[in-house]
């Protein structure tokens, strides 16, 4: 896929990237805005790192704008949504990546956890997608979730946070269902994928689970976003970015 033609694809297009101040979410905003997107970045108390990134996508000579919003509230979510439409006029890309990773085993899961690790991870992508329905709608666009393989595989020692990894496959799947035609809907599943700053043992640690015998970078779930994205014929599924780790 060239460039060029990855460009004017989503030239004119708007993508709003959720918890996309920092992180995979960070690197999927950057990357839209570079095959020709505007981007809405969003955050919740990240006000420094937002404004950075935004000026960063300035820079491209594309439209940027950072809303803050806790996606656990359903009012700051319509808020979001309003304030997309009314500076923005429309919405093509809704990329839901915010989440928290929580620790949780059968002794150390508390309610706190449960609620905290449910609320961010499956009420706000649900909460986000019904807010911009009506936008997507109007522009036949897409929503992208993010799963991950804890969702797929079960971690027992996140057993909370995989529980509402698998509610994300289930919501992708229902959201296509109650959409279509007009919307399409997919997940990502990443999985051994590492970051500047993570500790040196997750990465010896991935490698040795992925049949591909290396880690997956930011890019590789950008590249798996900008193929959903373009990818028209395809709703309702599922795409593991994990390196084989699932096999």
């Amino acid at each position: 896929m060239s460039s060029e033609k990855s460009e004017q694809s989503l030239a004119r297009q708007v993508a709003l990237v959720t918890g996309s101040a920092k992180r995979l979410g960070r690197a999927v905003a950057v990357r839209l805005a570079q095959e020709g997107a505007d981007v809405i970045i969003h955050h919740r108390t990240s006000t420094v790192d937002a404004q950075s990134e935004v000026a960063e996508i300035e820079k491209m000579g594309r439209r940027s704008c950072a809303i803050a919003a806790d996606l656990t509230n359903v009012a700051e979510i319509k808020r979001l949504f309003d304030e997309t439409a009314k500076q923005f006029g429309r919405l093509d890309i809704l990329v839901n990546s915010a989440a928290n990773f929580l620790p949780s085993s059968i002794i150390s899961t508390t309610e706190e956890i449960w609620d905290t690790s449910l609320d961010a991870n499956v009420k706000g992508p649900f909460f986000c997608a019904q807010a911009a329905a009506p936008l997507l709608r109007r522009t036949k666009g897409t929503i992208i979730n993010f799963a991950d393989t804890g969702g797929l595989l079960g971690w027992p020692g996140y057993i909370a946070h995989s529980v509402s990894k698998a509610g994300v496959v289930m919501l992708t799947k229902v959201l296509a269902k109650a959409l279509a035609p007009e919307v399409r809907v997919n997940a990502i599943a990443p999985g051994t994928i590492t970051m500047p700053g993570d500790p040196p043992d997750w990465e010896a640690d991935f490698i040795k689970l992925a049949p591909l015998r290396r880690t997956g970078a930011p890019s590789d779930v950008a590249d798996a976003v900008v193929f959903l994205v373009q990818s028209k014929f395809m709703t309702g599924q599922v795409l593991v970015v994990d390196g084989g780790r699932t096999l």
